[in-house]
């Protein structure tokens, strides 16, 4: 069945990052909720699944690597220019040059991308907790690979776009597998796995939040769309519980 979620994953980033290769224009508006919908559902997945397991794993040391894994991705957003919650922040001066840092943009996407698939690899104490996240993941992939892939479509040949699209949706699967492996042959990599997933909660508690701010709206307002959108992300997260 891990076999099965890691495809899944796969298919799923790589079909969806495709499609601005297919068709130009897509909605932005769409695309808005689509975030909206991505960040609800992936934090309703990280209390209601992920949080329950890491503290009951680490303790009150769970808080401590939560707090890390929270400001780690902001620096990250350093190298990925925002663009895992949907924007990508260019200084004037790039914008002057016309200048899209598509390199670093990858390096720190790919980054976040691996130590997503970090928590996918570990074997967690509710039955319902490996679906929901596979599901959770895959569902923020789907936006960002849309959005990495129009970035480079726009600003590289299509060849290149495609290269990229493949290798970024190979990643998250690699960091699964990689964790999976080492964590059943080697029981100080299985510790580490343990201690990883609460950074990356907390990473994932970043980026969830940031989107709720910024996806689609001015002066950070809520549209009555994105409200909807929100609470269908909310309502799967909590639908999940019955996989229990």
């Amino acid at each position: 069945m891990h076999a099965t979620y890691i495809f899944l994953l796969f298919a799923i980033t790589f079909i969806g990052g495709s499609l601005p290769l297919w068709f130009k224009n897509l909605n932005d508006k769409q695309m808005h909720l689509l975030l909206a919908f991505s960040g609800s559902f992936l934090l309703s997945i990280t209390f209601l699944h992920l949080l329950p397991e890491t503290f009951t794993e680490l303790g009150s040391k769970a808080g401590f690597y939560l707090l890390i894994g929270f400001f780690l991705q902001l620096i990250l957003q350093r190298f990925t220019h925002g663009l895992e919650h949907g924007h990508v922040h260019i200084h004037e001066s790039d914008h002057h040059h016309h200048h899209v840092p598509l390199m670093s943009i990858m390096i720190g996407l790919s980054l976040h991308a691996f130590m997503e698939g970090l928590p996918l690899g570990f074997n967690y104490r509710m039955s319902g907790t490996e679906p929901s996240l596979y599901m959770a993941v895959a569902a923020h992939k789907l936006p960002e690979a849309l959005l990495i892939t129009s970035l480079f479509a726009n600003n590289s040949n299509k060849s290149k776009s495609w290269l990229m699209l493949v290798l970024f949706s190979l990643i998250t699967p690699l960091g699964a597998i990689i964790a999976t492996k080492l964590g059943q042959s080697y029981y100080a990599m299985s510790q580490l796995v343990i201690m990883l997933i609460p950074v990356v909660a907390g990473a994932f508690i970043h980026i969830s939040t940031t989107i709720f701010f910024e996806s689609g709206t001015k002066h950070h307002m809520l549209t009555k769309q994105k409200i909807l959108a929100i609470i269908g992300g909310m309502s799967i997260g909590l639908i999940t519980l019955l996989f229990e």
